[in-house]
Order: C-alpha cells, then structure tokens, then sequence
C-alpha cells in the first residue's frame, strides 16, 4: 500500500502521512505556503471522479503546552487553518482525520475544571472548536455515533504519573467531515489493547 508524506523541515519534529489502497488524483502538502508548511502539517490526498469531489486530509494541530510562544504559533495555525477549510468546503467533500490537540467540551476530558488554563483547553481553543463546529458547518464524527461518551473516548494521556493505567485521558483527536460525508459514518474504534505512543489510534468505518 503506498504511502504519501508531507514531512517537517526539522528533523524530527511533526510530519503527516496517509496510506491509501486507491491512488489519488492528487496529492497536496501544505496549505498555508509558510509558517506551517515548513512544519509538515497539512496533507491532503483527492479522489476526484466526473461524479464525486472528495478528499482525506491528515492534519497535525500544534499543541502550545511548551509555552506562550507556541500557543500564539497554535492560535496563528487556528486563524489560517479555518479559513482554508471553509475555502474548501465550497468546492469539495472532504473528511479531516487530525489531532487537533483541543478538548473541545467538559466531557472530553477527565478533569476538566483543573485544566481550564491548560492550552488544549482554554476558552479560546474550544470556542474556535464551536465556531468549525457550528457556522464552519463541519461535523465532529466520533460525536455524531458517540453523543455522551466520556471516559472511554479519550485518545490522549500524559506520560506523567498513571494517566494511562488510570484512564485519564483527553479526546484530541478527530475526524471532522462535511455533512454528506458525515451521514456515511457507521463505527468508531479507538485501539487500546496496545500502547504505542501517549495517542491512541481512532479509526471510523464509512459506508461509502
């Protein structure tokens, strides 16, 4: 199964890729043309027909954990990413499989009233979350099947203390689907048998 790759020009340090059965029509690194394209966090794979527009973008969020440098990077990366999805949602059907590193409400994560000054859960971060999720007119897919689970949808744990053998966790990570897509949604899994990073895998069936 070949794979595709929009790598960070820092060794090391981000990088997106999908594997695909079926080739694209096109194949799209970068969205930006800058800051964040030099940091490998945007690609998109398109399978176009006469029929369908489509695509799945892998997207990498910045986390602004490491301080207020990197939280201003992430709020950069929230102000050109919206507008680029909006722009593409006129002309396309496309799915976006991303950690976005926001916790979007209260029941996605485990303590959430000691981290509302935490970045990946601050105002600001969840509103721009609200706003894709209400104008911005996308859908949040592991909610549409999911619409109250809590603690087993976290896909995130600090690697500090017994987060992970106590399950306390963070829901990070995402599909968001254009409505048309979204109504093809039919399951959601998140892997936690083994324990490969402080991510778990989600993977979302689609009926196509």
């Amino acid at each position: 199964m070949p794979g595709y790759f929009h790598l960070a020009e820092k060794k090391g340090y981000s990088g997106v890729g999908i594997y695909s059965r079926q080739e694209p029509s096109d194949v799209i690194a970068g969205f930006d043309g800058a800051e964040f394209d030099a940091e490998g966090r945007y690609l998109e794979l398109r399978f176009d027909t006469p029929a369908t527009w489509r695509s799945i973008i892998s997207c990498y969020f910045p986390s602004g954990s490491s301080g207020e440098e990197r939280q201003q990077a992430k709020y950069r990366f929230l102000a050109r990413i919206y507008p680029h999805l909006q722009q593409l949602k006129t002309q396309r059907e496309f799915i976006v499989c991303s950690d976005v590193n926001i916790a979007h409400k209260e029941i996605d994560l485990k303590n959430w009233k000691s981290n509302q000054k935490n970045s990946g859960f601050l105002p600001e971060e969840r509103a721009w979350m609200t706003k894709l999720l209400g104008d911005g007119g996308l859908v949040d897919v592991y909610r549409q099947l999911h619409p109250t689970a809590t603690d087993e949808a976290y896909t995130w744990w600090s690697n500090r203390g017994q987060a992970y053998a106590k399950n306390v966790g963070w829901r990070l990570d995402y599909h968001l689907a254009t409505p048309q897509l979204a109504t093809h949604a039919q399951a959601v899994v998140i892997y936690k048998a083994e324990k490969f990073s402080d991510h778990a895998p989600m993977t979302v069936d689609y009926d196509f």
